[in-house]
């Protein structure tokens, strides 16, 4: 009996030691899972959000929705209307713009970001232009201003406001095209009280910013110039140094601050307002954009930034969830009716990407939606169908903890179409196939008639 109970012990010690081993085994797995989540990223900012820049696909946001002041951000609408422009023909970047008293005193004002502005000089919009987008410039922002809204900054507002609407920025609203608090700009304020400023949320500057990248992407190419030369109207150039410490090519003093693959985009800064900045970064075809309002000092809305960006980059990978072609199981063709094929294959029109979280491939569904306007009452296709001719979309649904935020309702939205094109059939086909379904009929109801006799 006492050897058994001896080898009965050593038994369970053994298996003990092999639990143990086992679940140190597992440690380190547990502990790559869990090391990085957005609660713990803890960023110091009174709002920020972090987007996906080919989605619109929200992966971070803190208090996204509080209107706040924007500061210098304001002049990220100013850049997207002027650059709007230029595309339509409006304007070129050679129109002439002239500088006015309000213009003029704006520009002389140091404790602004500004270059000098003379009014007994024509300057063109691109001489204007890269001062807002490098340095900022105040004075620069509300001449374009009022070239746009002929000769008066009010009616530029008013075009703000409304392609603000326009863009889904329904919790914003400009007073002015610089950013600068009324405060400050005392008499020279366009619109509101002696004490008012703009006010935007942080989910509609990234709404702006998805925007402006995506039709107007040469904006980085400005944004993302580190230093540049004022030489418009002045006998001795001025230099502009970038107020965005992000980039490369600051010199070694900003150095540290300097984030791989970052190309823009916009800071500001007043009492009011804090310390802000859009930032947007690309790495390995992903772009991501991020937002910190309110944050408490220069620096911080760079290591603020920094948090999110790391995050983005660390925690998601841009995957291809859908190819350009790729049919849908369950949904590969669509009937046709009066068609020479009486189907035709239906596909994704374009590839539908998505930032995928570490991990979670398995928690995005992919579903096709028909678009029921383009089928008859049998849910056929009328015949003659076009190659390429839209029948639906494709969304992702999302079952993790993450939620399935996007700046948009439609979120990844990409359509459905026909993927070969069906000729309608010629009236002997038609014929035949009537005949067809007639005796098909007869036959039918003369095996129903026989089996209900048995």
């Amino acid at each position: 009996m006492n050897v058994k109970k001896r080898l009965r012990q050593i038994a369970i010690s053994c298996l003990i030691c092999l639990l143990a081993i086992s679940a140190v085994g597992q440690l380190p797995k547990q502990v790559h899972a869990e090391s990085v989540n957005s609660n713990a990223l803890n960023v110091k900012a009174k709002s920020a959000i972090l987007v996906d820049a080919n989605t619109g696909q929200v992966l971070y946001s803190k208090n996204a929705d509080v209107m706040l002041p924007p500061a210098s951000m304001t002049k990220v609408m100013t850049e997207y209307l002027v650059m709007k422009a230029i595309h339509s023909g409006k304007i070129s970047w050679n129109t002439k713009v002239n500088i006015d008293n309000k213009v003029y005193a704006i520009s002389q004002n140091r404790e602004f970001s500004n270059v000098p502005l003379r009014k007994d000089y024509q300057y063109t919009v691109k001489d204007l232009y890269y001062p807002m987008a490098i340095y900022s410039a105040d004075a620069a922002a509300v001449a374009l201003a009022e070239t746009m809204g002929h000769g008066d900054e009010k009616n530029f507002v008013d075009m703000m406001n409304k392609e603000a609407k326009k863009l889904g920025m329904n919790h914003t609203k400009y007073i002015n095209a610089s950013g600068l608090d009324n405060v400050d700009l005392g008499k020279n304020r366009a619109y509101g009280g002696p004490n008012d400023s703009d006010l935007v949320t942080a989910r509609d500057l990234a709404k702006l910013t998805y925007h402006l990248v995506k039709e107007y992407p040469e904006i980085l190419k400005i944004a993302s110039i580190p230093q540049r030369n004022f030489t418009a109207g002045v006998n001795k150039p001025i230099k502009m140094v970038n107020w965005d410490w992000m980039l490369p090519g600051l010199g070694q003093n900003m150095a540290k601050f300097t984030y791989p693959g970052l190309d823009g985009l916009k800071t500001g800064h007043t009492d009011l307002a804090g310390y802000c900045f859009i930032g947007t970064a690309k790495r390995n075809g992903h772009r991501l954009i991020s937002v910190v309002m309110g944050t408490n000092s220069e620096t911080a809305r760079f290591t603020e930034t920094k948090k999110l960006l790391n995050y983005g980059f660390d925690q998601f990978n841009l995957k291809t969830l859908v190819k350009k072609g790729q049919t849908i199981k369950g949904h590969q063709t669509l009937p046709v009716s009066k068609g020479k094929d009486k189907e035709v294959k239906i596909a994704a029109g374009e590839p539908l990407k998505l930032a995928v979280k570490n991990g979670e491939d398995n928690n995005y569904k992919v579903s096709v939606h028909l678009d029921k306007s383009k089928l008859n009452s049998d849910g056929k296709l009328e015949a003659p169908v076009k190659k390429g001719q839209q029948v639906g979309y494709l969304t992702v649904s999302y079952k993790g903890q993450q939620g399935n935020d996007f700046l948009y309702k439609n979120g990844a939205k990409i359509p459905v179409v026909t993927a070969e094109a069906d000729d309608k059939a010629n009236w002997f086909v038609l014929s035949m196939r009537s005949v067809g379904h007639f005796i098909s009929g007869i036959f039918s109801s003369a095996f129903g008639l026989v089996k209900g006799l048995f």
